[in-house]
């Protein structure tokens, strides 16, 4: 088997990179099993180590345990976001189920529990540092969440809740995709009216794909999102918005009703297992923000400062509707994106078109790459030697400011089938440093850019040259990350603190020095002109308080769903409606339903999260000042912010390492001034 299976074997590849090019589809199953059985080898050696429990032959042995598993399930649950198919799909199935119950048998094991208790209640008096302090507390805590205080009846129950909660969320994103993937718009040159040349092409190369002559527009993210703001006709847009918006309602195979019902009281039911009211509360007790007063603090708070802009946004855009449609129009959601790109065009002469010319993906690439090597020295250099998982993605190798080795990078930006929509960083290795080498990180970049054309290459859109940033910033997380332990290592760290890096780095996408460093215009080579830099910082609030109150909207319906104290049994549109009408600027449209493609708190891990993207943007603004008023690229604050947050990971509290940084506490002020909302 060892021969045969790549994952058994020692990879040969470049700094044990993955060895995708000997992957097969069967190899993932037989490497699962045996990554469990060696795991149950090596927690069973740490229970019957005859030697009293200490740190390093409990805590440390059993934070290093199960690589082979890791690395298995790892790549098996990147690819089935990133390069999925039914036969995967079929493993999944499978397979889930039984890695839960193993991972139960781990957690629930009342004699490894024991001997992790033993440690616990001796910490003070075993000179731990900060770093080994936070991983006994984290082995303890994860444990105690997971049902090791349970008696032997809850103990049971808890599995079932767990193998019940893997199933669902499998499902759940298996509907999505297939909803998303199954719908096809065939259309014809003529009916896209208003749409750019370069759009219409990709919607050409989208027919292409599929083997069919004309144009198709599709759901993926770079072919929806220009639709609904360029094409003229308004039936079309209502057409393709309602089949966007109603994914995974219709009455097939595909239908989440059921399942969210069910993902939501199976989770209300663990937390109440393990003695919390409500799921919040259980997921609350592990973030920055503590509990959920404070998380509806801080939506209100900001409701409360950005919905009297937001109504004047829509009203301005609805006024310019009924310009050109007559005073009866009414404003729907199917309107907004193309009558608010017509009012930004007007007030700012700025169309994103315009941009695109200007963000070729490989002068961008080299943008963000070189604002990495400008704050902390580090340089890439791409290796074609290291195995690839698909002929999109590109690796790269990345070194430090000294010249020494620091990661892997891979990117891989274009949308194709079996690929979940959106954009996300991910990793293959964590690092860590055992017996004084330390064992460096692979991090994965995965998007949806716009594609190449048969005559002209990748063009983004300054919201797609955002995301980029944005990815990449969690990336640098991962990649600076110098930790001790695999457990406490990059991203690992709380939920409402990871944002910051990641959206930290969207800040620089605004500012002239940076801009300068890489667009140009993909013919001409000419520098994108001083007049369209200040038009983007111009438009910078552009309905910036609509967009505060939509992710506003997507806090409240998650923590609504996440503080029931009793089974959710109601009809769950009118649910979601009730829900949403503190934040609802444009009318409700019937059929329509947000909660069940809701893949973010349902299968992503943010369930009771979501605030998270607000609470960090509020860490983001204040620290990106701190940048404005020493200088963008100054090297110092980069230092400071490489030194005491981006390679900290988990190892202290948040809160004590922004501070490190920082020097003071956050403040909501920040993100108020920078947003416009105050002076």
């Amino acid at each position: 088997m060892s021969e045969q299976n790549p994952f058994l074997t020692i990879y040969q590849t470049p700094h044990q990179t993955v060895p995708f090019n000997l992957i097969k589809v069967e190899h993932y199953e037989p490497a699962m099993r045996e990554g469990m059985k060696r795991e149950e080898d090596e927690i069973n050696a740490i229970i019957n180590n005859p030697e009293e429990p200490t740190f390093q032959n409990t805590i440390e042995a059993l934070d290093r345990s199960g690589q082979l598993l890791e690395n298995v399930t790892t790549v098996f649950g990147n690819l089935m976001s990133a390069d999925t198919n039914d036969d995967m799909e079929a493993i999944a199935e499978k397979m889930i189920p039984i890695l839960t119950e193993h991972s139960n048998n781990i957690t629930l094991n009342d004699r490894l529990f024991q001997r992790i208790k033993t440690v616990y209640t001796q910490r003070e008096s075993l000179n731990l540092n900060a770093e080994q302090l936070m991983l006994l507390e984290k082995t303890y805590d994860g444990f105690i969440r997971n049902g090791a205080n349970l008696s032997e009846e809850d103990k049971q129950t808890f599995r079932k809740l767990n193998a019940e909660m893997g199933m669902l969320t499998l499902q759940f994103s298996q509907n999505l995709l297939k909803e998303t993937h199954n719908y096809e718009m065939e259309i014809s040159k003529e009916q896209l009216d208003g749409v750019p040349d370069n759009i219409i092409e990709s919607f050409a190369e989208n027919a292409k794909e599929r083997g069919k002559e004309g144009y198709i527009v599709t759901l993926d993210a770079p072919s929806y999102g220009p639709f609904m703001k360029y094409e003229k006709d308004r039936e079309l847009r209502k057409e393709i918005y309602m089949a966007y918006s109603t994914r995974c309602t219709h009455d097939n195979e595909f239908n989440n009703q059921e399942i969210v019902k069910k993902l939501i009281n199976t989770r209300l039911a663990l937390a109440q297992l393990l003695g919390y009211p409500t799921f919040a509360d259980y997921v609350l007790k592990k973030r920055m923000a503590e509990n959920k007063e404070n998380v509806y603090r801080l939506l209100r708070q900001l409701l409360d400062a950005y919905l009297p802009k937001a109504k004047e946004e829509v009203a301005k855009v609805e006024s310019v509707a009924k310009e050109q449609e007559g005073k009866e129009f009414k404003l729907m959601p199917w309107d907004w994106a193309f009558y608010s790109n017509i009012l930004k065009n007007k007030e700012y002469q700025l169309n994103d078109e315009e941009l695109r010319p200007y963000f070729e993906l490989s002068q961008v690439k080299k943008g963000v790459f070189g604002l990495a090597t400008r704050l902390y020295g580090i340089t890439f250099k791409e290796n074609k030697d290291i195995p690839v998982f698909n002929k999109d993605v590109t690796a790269y190798e990345v070194y430090d400011k000294d010249g020494q080795y620091l990661a892997v990078l891979y990117v891989d930006f274009f949308p194709r089938k079996g690929k979940h929509a959106g954009a996300w960083e991910t990793g293959y290795k964590e690092q860590w440093i055992e017996n004084g080498i330390n064992s460096r990180p692979h991090a994965s970049l995965t998007m949806n850019f716009t594609k190449p054309t048969a005559d002209k290459p990748a063009l983004l859109t300054f919201g797609e040259v955002e995301t980029f940033l944005h990815e990449f910033g969690h990336s640098l997380h991962s990649m600076f990350a110098n930790t001790t332990y695999a457990s406490l290592s990059g991203t690992n760290v709380y939920w409402d603190f990871v944002e910051l890096p990641s959206q930290f780095m969207e800040n620089f996408a605004y500012e002239k020095e940076f801009l300068n460093t890489f667009a140009r215009h993909y013919k001409t080579g000419e520098p994108i002109p001083d007049e369209l830099i200040q038009k983007i910082k111009n438009t910078a609030n552009y309905n910036i308080a609509y967009a505060c109150i939509r992710q506003l909207s997507f806090g409240f319906l998650d923590m609504a769903w996440y503080t029931h104290t009793t089974p959710f049994t109601e009809n769950i549109m009118e649910y979601e409606k009730s829900i949403g009408d503190k934040t609802r600027l444009l009318p409700k449209v019937e059929g329509t339903c947000m909660t069940v493609q809701f893949s973010h708190i349902m299968a992503g891990g943010y369930a009771a999260g979501y605030y998270s993207y607000k609470w960090a943007e509020v860490l983001d603004a204040d620290a990106f000042s701190l940048f404005k008023e020493k200088g963008i690229f100054n090297q110092e604050v980069a230092t400071s912010f490489r030194e005491n947050i981006l390679s900290k990971g988990g190892t202290e509290p948040p809160m004590v390492l922004y501070k490190r940084f920082r020097g003071q506490a956050p403040s909501i002020n920040a993100l108020l001034r920078r947003n416009g909302i105050i002076k």
